[in-house]
């Protein structure tokens, strides 16, 4: 009773508008509302829900008398404190998230992709502005993934992160491996169960674990990231006989954000398909389910799982941040990053990897010409072979390949995660 009682006695309330009333945002409406005498109990935070804008009509719902369809009912209102972005996309999320920062009011997104390819300039007007910028809900859904980073392990140096980043990628990747399903028939099955959008090349293409990696990646290294800047393949080429082999090596393919700092002070970044040690953490991620896996100097690898989409675990990262807010009102968190170094990100062919190559069953004898130390399995039922290369800057592996007359059937790369 005397903790509970304490916690009232400080009680910082804050008045909230949603910009946004889809899945996430009507998310936090309901969480705010469902959960307020828990979060006041827990944190001493008094969270009023002021106002909500979407161009869409909701008459009959429970939040209807709270609607505006005018962005400057928001702007010019000096009681609201925190802004909620869930809108989505670059505009108007970008001009609309600037103005509220300007006005001197918190913001917290969602949004990925504003905050992957805009998040500098946002950064520097909170900071100009001395209010909050905070994107939690960006990257790891309902997982804790950005506070971790910049605060449990803030005493770290992190030399390399590695992620299942996209629920949907790893759905589909999950039937290939353990039922056997083709990439179609995954993909349509996660398109059924609401896992996957009716047009999904943001998944399937690697472009939302792009952005994510950008916004991780900018965190621990201290710089923008620019999601330009990353080589990025999805899985659509993936076969069964790709998984089939890979397996038989010991692996499992799935796909990998990553982002590593070199010796030479350049940061080795990329999303693409790769195999997984079995032995691995990474590997024992299925379905929906994502992990960021963060290699520390103190701590060694860390991994952070759950679930990294919905309505409900999205907006509880919502939540999350508004409460640091609360806690932060009359100051700014010192958190981010500074603008994008030149040259930063190095070119993925200048770095070390090995690859898993896939060919046909009569190419034995020009594999071992050209990757004399290569571990080579075969799969007679298809008429093809794999086997996997030593290490080796990526561009002269290629380069070899290329030489070599093999026919190439696919090429995947091994992970050290």
């Amino acid at each position: 009773m005397y903790s509970l009682y304490f916690l009232t006695e400080r009680v910082n309330a804050l008045k909230i508008a949603i910009m946004g009333y889809g899945v996430v945002g009507s998310g936090v409406a309901a969480l705010l509302k469902k959960n307020s005498g828990i979060i006041r109990e827990n944190t001493g935070a008094e969270l009023e829900l002021k106002r909500i804008l979407d161009i869409r009509n909701f008459e009959n719902d429970e939040f209807s008398c709270l609607m505006t369809k005018d962005f400057t009912d928001i702007e010019n209102d000096d009681e609201i404190d925190v802004v909620v972005e869930t809108m989505g996309g670059l505009n108007p999320a970008f001009d609309f998230v600037s103005r509220c920062l300007k006005k001197k009011k918190h913001v917290v997104s969602s949004n990925k992709e504003l905050v992957a390819e805009k998040g500098s300039e946002l950064l520097a007007l909170a900071e100009e502005a001395g209010v909050n910028f905070l994107f939690e809900a960006s990257v790891g859904g309902g997982i804790p993934i950005i506070r971790p980073l910049t605060r449990c392990l803030a005493g770290n140096r992190i030399s390399a992160l590695a992620g299942i980043l996209n629920g949907t990628t790893n759905f589909i990747m999950t039937k290939m491996i353990t039922e056997r399903s083709d990439f179609s028939e995954a993909l349509a099955l996660a398109q059924k169960l609401g896992y996957a959008e009716k047009d999904p090349t943001a998944d399937v293409e690697g472009i939302d674990a792009c952005r994510k990696i950008c916004i991780l990646a900018s965190l621990a290294f201290g710089s923008h990231i620019s999601p330009s800047c990353i080589h990025t393949e999805g899985i659509t080429k993936i076969t069964l006989s790709d998984v089939e082999l890979a397996e038989r090596f010991g692996y499992v393919i799935k796909l990998i954000a990553q982002a590593k700092m070199l010796e030479n002070s350049k940061v080795a970044i990329m999303v693409s398909p790769a195999l997984v040690k079995k032995s691995s953490m990474l590997s024992m991620v299925n379905d929906v389910f994502n992990a960021c896996l963060v290699r520390g100097d103190q701590t060694g690898d860390v991994l952070l799982y759950g679930k990294g989409a919905g309505k409900s675990a999205t907006a509880s990262a919502v939540v999350g941040d508004i409460i640091d807010c609360s806690d932060n009102s009359e100051k700014r968190k010192v958190f981010g990053w500074k603008k994008e170094a030149c040259g930063l990100v190095e070119d993925y062919l200048n770095v070390p990897v090995r690859l898993f190559v896939r060919t046909g069953n009569s190419e034995k004898e020009k594999i071992l010409s050209a990757f004399k130390n290569a571990e080579i399995i075969e799969n007679s039922d298809k008429n093809e072979l794999a086997f996997i290369t030593d290490e080796a800057a990526e561009g002269k592996l290629r380069d070899s390949l290329s030489a070599s007359g093999l026919e190439v059937l696919s090429v995947l790369r091994v992970t050290d995660y």
